[in-house]
């Protein structure tokens, strides 16, 4: 059974910009498109850490291979509203060879980095597939003078 997982409002733009960036460089008949991508974003990153202020689509990328979620805990906390840094913070590890930047992000730009992280999170625990639509009682009506075509 599908667990349907509730975006919060503000989060739903930034959001749909990363989905959109990181599936459009899922490709399967070039399939190193998107990791040379992300990491083409971290160097530019890592060289000058708030490139991508103001932008939380593009800094989850540039950081998502430089980041681990313990989602399954952060998951426990309300994410519905906006939540505090400090309650983000204790569930990310970050990867030796970014500390500096990330920590640089976090000095400056600390609400930009807390929602690229969840970004990053939901976008882990997104599933694509569509949920099965739930019966309707009037949806299927037995009328055999109906000139429809049931396979269009």
């Amino acid at each position: 059974m599908q667990v349907e997982t509730k975006l919060p409002d503000y989060l739903t733009d930034d959001f749909s910009m990363y989905l959109e960036n990181m599936n459009s460089l899922a490709d399967p008949e070039n399939p190193d498109l998107l990791s040379n991508y992300l990491s083409n974003l971290f160097e530019q990153l890592n060289e000058m850490p708030l490139i991508f202020h103001g932008m939380a689509d593009q800094l989850a990328m540039a950081i998502s291979t430089k980041v681990r979620i313990d989602s399954k805990n952060l998951s426990k906390i309300e994410l519905s509203a906006n939540p505090s840094w400090s309650e983000v913070k204790p569930f990310i590890g970050v990867h030796a060879d970014a500390r500096t930047c990330i920590t640089e992000i976090m000095t400056h730009a600390e609400e930009d980095l807390k929602t690229a992280i969840l970004l990053i999170h939901f976008y882990n625990r997104y599933d694509a597939t569509p949920l099965k639509a739930e019966e309707d009682e009037y949806a299927q009506v037995d009328d055999e003078d109906n000139d429809y075509d049931e396979n269009y």
